[in-house]
């Protein structure tokens, strides 16, 4: 799928469809734009830990995919190569949303970070960050 023509949006929206684990964790691709995304996850029992907060593993794969959709809108199709989490807080509201930034793109490998905001009643507060180094999948012949 390219990623230099078209909505990055619409771009993204279907890049998320078609990832079965996007769907099964109800990752929505809120916003797109050339070097950013931002992705909404709604809170759900079976993503909780034992202590009733957001998984770690989530909050990672949180990250990790609005990072690599931030740098898809640049550089096209990308594997994480290596990535950081850092965990703030404890991960708990009603909603989650990731957003995501290109801090330098390459034709080999990119690097972004992201933030991780909890949404509930006292509105939105900040759980994670982290930062990804993202290799470019070259073009399928």
């Amino acid at each position: 799928m390219s990623h230099g023509t078209g909505d990055p949006l619409v771009t993204l929206r279907e890049v998320n469809r078609r990832a079965a684990f996007n769907r099964w964790c109800g990752f929505v691709v809120e916003s797109a734009s050339a070097g950013q995304a931002q992705l909404g996850m709604d809170w759900r029992d079976d993503m909780g830990q034992y202590a009733g907060y957001l998984h770690a593993g989530i909050v990672g794969a949180l990250i990790d995919t609005a990072c690599g959709f931030a740098a898809f809108t640049v550089v096209g199709e990308v594997l994480a190569s290596h990535a950081t989490v850092n965990f703030l807080r404890p991960a708990q509201g009603r909603r989650f949303i990731a957003r995501a930034v290109v801090v330098k793109p390459g034709r080999q490998q990119s690097f972004t970070r992201c933030e991780l905001f909890s949404v509930g009643d006292g509105g939105e507060q900040l759980v994670a960050t982290g930062e990804t180094l993202l290799i470019t999948v070259p073009p399928k012949q």
